[in-house]
C-alpha cells in the first residue's frame, strides 16, 4: 500500500474532522447510545484520527483495536493520543482518559492486502475506517462486505474520496488536472486497480445485496484561509501525482501548481457510509 506520513495526517486532521457530516455521525451515536461500552476497530487507522474525532460520540467505556500496516504510524498514533488524553497509563494496552470517556487502546501492525479476515477476529460491535476505502479495489470492497456481512457488523466509513473538487479562483486547466488525477488514483495501491471515486458507491451497492440497510451523506473538506498550509499540500501531491501519468505538460501543471498554491479555498468531496444489518 502506498504509505502516508505522519506530518500529513496532521496536517489533514482538522479538516477531516470538521468534514464529518453531522446528520450520519448522529445516527452512529444513536445506534450505540443505550451501551454502556463498545469495541471497535479501525481499519487503516494511521496516526490515530479516526479515534480522536468519534470517540466523544460513543459510549463512556471504549476499546479500540488500531490496525495499520506501517509500524510508524501505529508508534506516531499511540505518541498522538497520549498527548490528546487527559490522562494515559502505558502497557501493552493503552489506557486513556477523555473527559467522562475511559477508552482501552491496542495496535495491531497487519497489511489488509490480502483482505481484513484476519482484522475482524473476536468481539467487535462497530467497524470504522476513515480515507481509506478509495484505496482499494472493487474486488477488495466486495470480499471486505462478505467478510462483515458473515458476522453482521456495522461499518461507519468515513471520508471516502469523491472526485469532485472545485478550486477558487477557478482555473483554466481544473478539468485537465483532475481528469489525470483521477486516471493517476485508479492505480494499484497495493490492493488491486483502485476504486477511487465509485469506492463508496460500490461498497454501499455490495453491501444493500448482502442484506445491510445503508445510510451515505457528503463530508466535503471546506478549505480557505485558515488551511494554507493543507491547501499548498493538496496542490503540491495533485501535481506531483498528474505528472507521473505523462498526460499533461511540465509546463501545464506547473501553472497549475503556482496558482493553485495561492488558491484563495477549494472544496474537496468526500462521502461518509453507515451500515447495519437489515436483513431478517
Amino acid at each position: 500500500m502506498s504509505g502516508f506520513s505522519a506530518e500529513w495526517l496532521d496536517l489533514r486532521e482538522s479538516a477531516d474532522h470538521a468534514a464529518r457530516n453531522p446528520i450520519l455521525r448522529a445516527s452512529v451515536a444513536r445506534a450505540f447510545a443505550d451501551r454502556e461500552s463498545l469495541t471497535v476497530v479501525d481499519l487503516a487507522c494511521g496516526a490515530g484520527s479516526n479515534l480522536r474525532g468519534l470517540a466523544e460520540f460513543l459510549p463512556a467505556r471504549q476499546k479500540w483495536l488500531l490496525i495499520d500496516h506501517d509500524p510508524a504510524l501505529l508508534a506516531a498514533a499511540r505518541t498522538r493520543l497520549i498527548a490528546w488524553a487527559d490522562a494515559a497509563e502505558e502497557g501493552e494496552t493503552l489506557l486513556l482518559s477523555k473527559g467522562a470517556r475511559r477508552l482501552d487502546v491496542e495496535f495491531l501492525t497487519a497489511d489488509l492486502s490480502g483482505g481484513a479476515g484476519a482484522a475482524l477476529a473476536g468481539k467487535i460491535d462497530l467497524v470504522t475506517s476513515a480515507a481509506f476505502f478509495d484505496l482499494v479495489s472493487a474486488q477488495w470492497l466486495e470480499a471486505f462486505a462478505e467478510q462483515i456481512a458473515a458476522r453482521r457488523l456495522p461499518l461507519y466509513a468515513i471520508l471516502s474520496y469523491s472526485g469532485e473538487e472545485r478550486w477558487t479562483p477557478r482555473h483554466a486547466d481544473d478539468g485537465r488536472m483532475l481528469a489525470a488525477f483521477h486516471r493517476h488514483q485508479a492505480r494499484d495501491k497495493g490492493f488491486g486497480p483502485a476504486a477511487g471515486p465509485r469506492a463508496a458507491e460500490l461498497l454501499a451497492r455490495a453491501l444493500e445485496r448482502l442484506g445491510y440497510s445503508v445510510e451515505t451523506a457528503s463530508s466535503p473538506w471546506r478549505l480557505g484561509a485558515a488551511e494554507t498550509a493543507l491547501i499548498a499540500a493538496l496542490a503540491e501531491g495533485s501535481a506531483a501525482a498528474v505528472a507521473e501519468t505523462g498526460e499533461v505538460s511540465a509546463e501545464t501543471i506547473e501553472d497549475w501548481r503556482r496558482a493553485r498554491r495561492m488558491a484563495e479555498g477549494c472544496e474537496i468531496g468526500h462521502s461518509d457510509l453507515f451500515a447495519r444489518w437489515a436483513a431478517g
